[in-house]
């Protein structure tokens, strides 16, 4: 059962003021708008439980995340009808998200019952060391205190309520408090209900989780702006994470804001392989451009190939294989909006010619591919900003050496790929290293729309992709922004964390 309201410490909490949801399908729900009274209730808990949930033990942590995930797969029949009407998604996908959310609140139950994640370190004291006697030292990860997570539009399981950025700071040891996202509020909540029971059925301080449904940028701003956040794990746009980190650095207290807001996720088609196979790189292509509407974080926006007859055959083949998807439901009419604003703003620029041009309206979206000229995009920095959804843009160089200026000219990104056969390795080890430098992740023959969530993975990047490039989103090295490092002088065993013993 929908309440329409907030979870607040363990207690659902109305507000006076209403929010009408906007599905795709299906009945439209009124929700209670947050307030900045709501988000000081719930930091407050949530700093009362920290002193009681960051000293459990880990054990008793990985069972809680693990009950949490049984909590969510009891509801996952309820969790896919909301879904798919507030968003639009598919059902499988739902279902496909809903198995990735519960896969990670497992994966960091496993991460913490083994420890390593805390790296513990001893230099054990040498009193006769000369000229100075050295201390006995030890070092451990600690958690950092409450942590605000906002909901990401696009993910509204597994970058939202209980996703990644959640289950890793509960990990950690750390209280959350969601700013809920209002594109998918009655989403939100059923996976809220999830969490309150295994908070009941552990017995835990009911402050260690809370969510706060809609609101507008004064929501927001008081969530980061609050002297107890410690934190904040950010999924979104380059103005609004921008403009939120800009807050927590200028707070008397500053404190890490952890956004990750947009790439465009360039692929480099190398000559041997646009020769050998560039009509089934661009049948891939265009798979993974038009995913889920193009509305991934991933999504390969850029290819760049060196002009010539093997690259028209993959525009045509890339032309051939998008005119192909039919229209597809954005995740809100919003979006939908801001991909027709960017794709007009692709059509007029400079240079730009129309490879595929579609029409779409109201809440749908088709693809739609562009090409220009490698002097044509480096005159126009606009040319490299997001347009989210299944928008393709072919930059055409001249030669390698235009390719490799190109990948210079690059802000940070989430990804860049290669394309490549044998024959390409020696242009593909000059690109390396400008791409190392450019991205989180760099990937060969393959597309970057599908992040596995494993201990290697790194979801971020240089600025604008994140705001922290030493940080990922995704894998169990997340749980590293929701840490600090503590060292122990001379510390008497008996006061030492457990793991230090």
């Amino acid at each position: 059962m929908l309440t329409g309201k907030h979870l607040i410490a363990g207690e659902w909490v109305d507000g006076g003021a209403r929010f009408r949801s906007s599905p795709a399908t299906g009945e439209a729900r009124d929700y209670s708008v947050g307030t900045a009274a709501h988000v000081g209730a719930a930091v407050r808990a949530a700093e009362e439980a920290f002193w009681s949930f960051s000293a459990l033990s880990r054990d008793v942590r990985a069972d809680f995340l693990d009950r949490i995930a049984d909590e969510i797969e009891a509801r996952a029949q309820a969790i896919t009808e909301i879904g798919t009407s507030e968003t639009g998604l598919p059902a499988a996908r739902l279902e496909g998200e809903r198995g990735r959310t519960t896969g990670q609140l497992r994966l960091f139950a496993s991460h913490i019952r083994k420890g390593d994640y805390l790296d513990p370190r001893h230099d054990v004291a040498l009193p006769d060391r000369k000229p100075l006697p050295r201390p006995d030292i030890r070092l451990v990860q600690r958690p950092i205190g409450p942590v605000a997570v906002f909901g990401a539009s696009n993910f509204p399981l597994a970058f939202s309520t209980a996703g990644g950025d959640t289950a890793s700071a509960l990990a950690a040891g750390c209280p959350v408090v969601v700013k809920g996202h209002s594109a998918h509020p009655g989403t939100g909540e059923i996976v809220a209900q999830a969490i309150d029971a295994a908070i009941r059925a552990f017995g835990l301080h009911a402050g260690v989780f809370s969510l706060i449904q809609g609101g507008k940028r004064d929501v927001g701003e008081a969530l980061v702006q609050h002297p107890l956040i410690q934190a904040v794990g950010f999924t979104g746009s380059l103005a609004g994470g921008r403009a939120l980190f800009d807050l927590c650095a200028r707070r008397p207290y500053p404190i890490p804001f952890f956004g990750e807001l947009g790439s465009v996720n360039p692929m480099f088609l190398l000559p041997a392989a646009l020769s050998a196979r560039g009509a089934q790189i661009a049948q891939g292509w265009a798979g993974s451009l038009t995913m889920g509407a193009g509305q991934f974080c991933t999504n390969p926006g850029i290819a760049v190939v060196i002009d010539g007859p093997d690259a028209q055959t993959f525009i045509n083949a890339a032309k051939a294989a998008t005119a192909q998807v039919g229209a597809q439901t954005m995740l809100t009419d919003g979006i939908a909006e801001a991909y027709r604003t960017g794709r007009d703003r692709i059509a007029g620029a400079a240079g730009v010619r129309t490879v595929l041009a579609t029409t779409c309206n109201q809440r749908d979206a088709t693809p739609n591919l562009f090409e220009v000229s490698g002097d044509d995009w480096l005159a126009n920095h606009a040319l490299g900003e997001e347009v989210f959804g299944p928008l393709g843009l072919i930059v055409r160089v001249r030669d390698f050496d235009q390719m490799q200026v190109i990948a210079r000219s690059l802000e940070g990104q989430l990804t860049c790929t290669l394309h490549m056969d044998g024959a390409d390795t020696d242009h593909a080890r000059a690109l390396m290293p400008v791409l190392e430098r450019k991205a989180g992740r760099v990937l060969a023959n393959g597309f970057p729309t599908g992040v596995e969530v494993c201990d290697a993975m790194v979801h971020g990047g240089p600025y604008p992709a994140s705001t922290n490039f030493g940080a990922t989103s995704v894998g169990t090295m997340s749980i590293r922004r929701w840490l600090r490092p503590v060292s122990y002088q001379n510390m008497p065993a008996a006061l030492l964390p457990e793991e230090l013993r």
